[in-house]
């Protein structure tokens, strides 16, 4: 027998629950896994600190602040007129450093909004295409997807703006036609018709989200009622006479407070006053469009491959039941195949939104004021605020970044398919 100490203890000293308890947590594999993240955690935060410090001591050296008070500056910034101008209205000299700022993420916002929307639309019907039967489909999506997705992306920058140049009238005071009737075009950019609200506007306004809701509504009900007696209801025709005759019935009521101004070309007087005078009608500057058009491109050659990849993953079972019910290809790959094919498609095509979006920075090579060009780029060298400034770019890209995921999450919860 093992002799024993007064109180349970053996000889050797330590209790012995109380080794046992250690050893738990020695041979516990969460326990140790706890204690390194722990580890790490606290290392990453000395570097962390560490930096900064530094980065404090450096800039003291320097005699240099660091803050954001280069926000309140006054802006002689000379900046491209684009939708984030007009929308912030911005003019050099009468706004502050913090306009700037806002103009760069209006820009980048509306350019990749623009490009995720088309890119979307034109990279699923490259995708079906793919899949076509017939043999010029096929072969011109083939074709613009190996082409596309094997040229960096500047360089298609370059080649858009290449071509919006070549077919602009060069001589100084003509222009051609876009669209007869609305859209014209020179070398200085796109002009078209521009909407002038007077009051009463803001109800029409209303009277549309009102419009969207009652369509919204509509279709859950019928959607319940297909459910509870499977009799279909018109819910794209009635969703289309309330999203329009609502807004138009309400448009008449308000004494029609929206009129259409268009662009006033000079062709009289000194050549150098000649062409479209500014500020008159709407304006979009080639700029713009050729960084829409190589985003949107580039990036709907990513897409295709996606929404092939997403049908191919449907079980072939699905379309030949769909064709065994009558149902035509276009009905079956409308209500039977894509979403399906949804599960497989949205995850990815989150990257690519996102890859769109970053894209959206390389506009610097082109001049167009979007936030890394006008804010990281030109606002940085009058200021000289580097930290401050990378750190506010790098911020509002996450932002965008996570609130893009997190719709995109929302929207794959949504058409996700539901085990019973």
């Amino acid at each position: 027998m093992s002799s024993m100490s007064e109180g349970g203890t053996p000889a050797g000293g330590q209790p012995s629950g109380e080794r046992r308890g250690l050893a738990a947590l020695v041979f516990d594999a969460k326990a140790r896994s706890l204690f390194f993240q722990a580890i790490l955690a606290v290392a990453i935060l000395a570097l962390i600190w560490m930096a900064i410090g530094n980065a404090a001591d450096n800039l003291a050296a320097q005699n240099k602040e660091f803050g954001f008070g280069f926000f309140d500056r006054p802006s002689d910034i000379q900046i491209l007129t684009t939708f984030g101008t007009w929308l912030v209205g911005y003019a050099p000299g009468q706004n502050t450093v913090f306009d700037v700022f806002l103009v760069g993420i209006a820009n980048t916002l509306i350019v990749s909004i623009a490009g995720i929307i088309f890119a979307t639309f034109w990279g699923f019907l490259l995708g079906i295409f793919r899949l076509s039967q017939n043999f010029v489909l096929r072969g011109f999506a083939t074709i613009y997807v190996e082409l596309l997705r094997n040229i960096p992306l500047l360089l298609q920058i370059f080649f858009w703006t290449a071509v919006l140049r070549i077919i602009a009238p060069s001589q100084r005071g003509t222009y051609s036609t876009l669209i007869p009737g609305l859209f014209q075009f020179d070398a200085k950019g796109i002009y078209g018709p521009y909407p002038v609200t007077s009051a009463g506007f803001g109800i029409v306004a209303l009277s549309v989200l009102v419009a969207i809701a009652a369509a919204v509504f509509y279709g859950k009900h019928a959607k319940k009622k297909q459910d509870a007696t499977g009799q279909p209801s018109p819910v794209g025709l009635v969703s289309a006479a309330l999203i329009i005759g609502i807004p138009v019935v309400v448009f008449f009521i308000m004494d029609r407070p929206l009129s259409i101004e268009w662009p006033n070309f000079v062709s009289d007087g000194p050549v150098l006053r000649r062409g479209f005078e500014r500020g008159v009608g709407s304006y979009i500057a080639p700029e713009f469009m050729a960084l829409f058009l190589a985003l949107a491109t580039y990036t709907a050659a990513f897409i295709a491959e996606i929404v092939r990849a997403g049908i191919q993953a449907v079980p072939k079972g699905q379309s030949e039941a769909a064709s065994a019910l009558g149902l035509p290809k276009g009905v079956a790959m409308r209500k039977v195949i894509l979403p399906q094919a949804f599960r497989v498609i949205v995850p990815p095509l989150t990257s690519q939104y996102l890859n769109l979006t970053k894209n959206s920075s390389l506009a610097a090579a082109i001049g167009y004021p979007e936030l890394v060009a006008v804010f990281a780029g030109t606002t940085l060298n009058q200021v000289g605020r580097a930290i401050e400034i990378i750190a506010i770019v790098i911020l509002v890209y996450l932002v965008i970044s996570l609130l893009t995921s997190s719709f995109m999450n929302w929207f794959n919860n949504r058409v996700k398919l539901v085990e019973r």
